[in-house]
């Protein structure tokens, strides 16, 4: 368990998991600081948090010298939403690396990211195969922990009305753990709790090389833990 406080930087901090995990770590004890990097402006004001405004196709100069214990990444969108399979790729892949390789060369030493269920890298699924080469390119950077947590169908409110997901949520919560509909707030639970304990966690899958993925399931079960003591 983390003992020194800690520096987070939260990605995504205005979606359905993303502004339930900023009021987590807003109130995590363990945590001095929250830089949230935003397109516009949080309605959120709290001691701990900074936030940036950005252009995340100009991270490198928005987020100079950026220097954090941990990334939380929770960016995401639909192909729908980005209006092409090219800027689907862009926002779902091509910033959270970004954002991981600056994150690393500035010294953080855990990266956490919301992928999802299904994730290959080798799928026919565009979607789970751009999820896929994410995850093994994070992987390949060499961070000290990396935590992937691959969430099934979500729930909650979203800014934007995603027809396809309330037509599937009722139907997605009668599906096997694995798959089952999980909550965005239940997720972000889960994440908060996952950033303060070490990358061999129980009931998660763990490689050699500090790799931590935890499925839906355990997600599920994460979210609903107590917060342990700061």
């Amino acid at each position: 368990m983390n003992t020194k406080p800690r520096s987070v930087l939260l990605a995504g901090a205005t979606g359905l998991i993303g502004r339930h995990l900023l009021q987590e770590l807003l109130l995590d004890p363990t945590i001095a600081r929250v830089i949230a990097p935003t397109r516009r402006p949080l309605a959120t004001s709290h001691e701990k948090l900074e936030n940036k405004l950005v252009d995340f196709s100009q991270l490198e100069s928005a987020l100079a010298g950026l220097s954090v214990d941990q990334v939380i990444c929770c960016l995401g969108t639909t192909i729908k939403q980005a209006g092409s399979k090219q800027r689907f790729r862009e926002v779902d892949y091509g910033y959270p690396l970004a954002l991981a390789r600056l994150a690393k060369a500035g010294g953080a030493t855990h990266y956490l990211v919301v992928t999802a269920a299904g994730a290959d890298r080798h799928s026919r699924v565009f979607y789970n195969r751009v999820k896929g080469e994410l995850e093994h390119d994070l992987e390949a950077l060499g961070f000290d922990a990396l935590t992937i947590a691959r969430p099934s169908l979500l729930l909650g409110e979203r800014e934007e009305v995603r027809i396809a997901e309330k037509l599937a949520a009722p139907f997605a919560r009668l599906l096997p753990l694995k798959w089952r509909a999980i909550e965005g707030a239940t997720v972000a639970k889960a994440l908060a709790q996952l950033a303060r304990e070490p990358a061999h966690g129980t009931g998660s899958t763990r490689n050699a090389l500090g790799t931590r993925v935890v499925e839906s399931s355990e997600l599920a079960r994460a979210g609903d833990r107590p917060a342990a003591a700061g």
